[in-house]
């Protein structure tokens, strides 16, 4: 009995100890959110808990987190720094969760030596107010560039096409990850070449501000592509020039190819291709399967000309079932009712014309005299959407 009694005090006496270390723990977090029981390790516990109350990731982002950072109870000086030193830039909670979530290892950067810098130099080149923690909650690799080998050079280059920090602010907000990849490597190169075969320095702008992804591509795709596009007549000088390498580089050579047999599969020419995708060079942009459903619908439906199209390229990129069809239908029904004549007229409403005039000028003008005219072009919810 005396035994049974000595192991059983000494039972409570462990699970007091656990007790007090946990509460211990705890002691050192926020009691800002109510932590959650996780199968975890003790340490790894301790991570999940603190990413969660301190950097407010979710419960299912603080575990996958904690498998690649290490927290210490005991040394937590430098990661509760960061968080502060993020908070006094503008950081808002959900910024702060979204950039360790993508940079788990910020917690462990030093502020003077790593940060600061960083940071100084942003704000000193026009990244001010909500705007730097935009930029970096948005590409955190920003943070891994060294300022003077990287991030001014970038800078250097962004200034002498962009011109003020105002419109570099602009490029970047909407393109960030400009600033983490290698100026040296791919961007500049692919500039150069682009000004050699006489690319004018405002559409180079263009290029930066507008269509960033294009001159990020390897050097070697970039040459195939002005080669390839100066081969079919599209000259790098000719404002066309950037939409046409946008598709092309957008895409693989086998790719490509395939759609130029689509169509020709299609019955049209390897010429008259080219010349509408010189016309319109998003035509190529489109699926096989859209390119394939829309001819369908010119040729077979709307019995269109191949030049006719060869003409207007951009047909092809409308929606047959929510635009082309609804209003072929609705025209079909006036004429049927003598409404309105079939002439070629009849074309330009099913291709032309806006949404709102055409609502205007061929369903609500005539939804009086022909019964289920709204519903035969959409439904009242669309004609909702147009008004509004």
């Amino acid at each position: 009995m005396a035994a049974r009694k000595k192991n059983l005090q000494l039972l409570l006496s462990l699970i007091q100890k656990r007790c007090l270390q946990t509460s211990s723990a705890d002691a050192l977090l926020p009691p800002t959110r109510t932590t959650t029981n996780i199968n975890a390790s003790s340490s790894s516990s301790f991570d999940v808990h603190f990413l969660m109350n301190s950097c407010g990731l979710s419960s299912k982002s603080a575990l996958s987190v904690s498998h690649k950072l290490q927290l210490h109870q005991n040394k937590l000086q430098k990661p509760q720094s960061v968080l502060l030193f993020l908070k006094s830039h503008g950081f808002d909670d959900s910024q702060i969760a979204q950039l360790i979530e993508k940079r788990p290892k910020i917690l462990h950067s030093g502020i003077d030596d790593t940060l600061k810098p960083k940071f100084d130099f942003f704000v000193k080149n026009g990244f001010t107010g909500k705007l730097l923690p935009q930029l970096i909650a948005s590409d955190p690799n920003i943070l891994s560039a060294a300022v003077d080998s990287h991030l001014k050079p970038c800078f250097e280059l962004l200034k002498l096409f962009l011109g003020s920090p105002d419109r570099i602010v602009v490029a970047l907000k909407r393109a960030p990850f400009l600033m983490s990849f290698s100026f040296k490597g791919a961007v500049q190169p692919n500039i150069e070449l682009l000004i050699k075969e006489g690319m004018h320095v405002d559409r180079v702008a263009k290029l930066l501000s507008l269509h960033a992804r294009v001159i990020l591509v390897k050097h070697d795709r970039m040459v195939y592509a002005v080669n390839a596009l100066k081969n079919l007549g599209v000259e790098p000088k000719t404002p066309v020039f950037l939409h046409a390498a946008k598709v092309m580089l957008s895409m693989s050579k086998s790719n490509w190819r395939k759609k130029i047999e689509v169509m020709k599969s299609l019955g049209w020419s390897e010429e008259e291709i080219i010349v509408a995708f010189k016309r319109y060079p998003y035509l190529l942009a489109c699926s096989e399967e859209k390119i394939r459903k829309s001819l369908d619908f010119f040729v077979n439906t709307l019995k269109l000309e191949p030049q006719a199209i060869i003409t207007c390229p951009e047909y092809l990129s409308y929606s047959v079932d929510r635009r082309l069809r609804p209003r072929h239908d609705v025209l079909k029904v006036l004429v049927s009712k003598k409404l309105v004549k079939e002439d070629e007229k009849i074309v330009r409403a099913v291709t032309r014309i806006s949404d709102r005039d055409f609502l205007e000028k061929y369903v609500t003008k005539y939804a009086d005299k022909v019964t289920g005219l709204l519903e035969i072009y959409g439904g009242i919810s669309k004609a909702k959407k147009m008004e509004s």
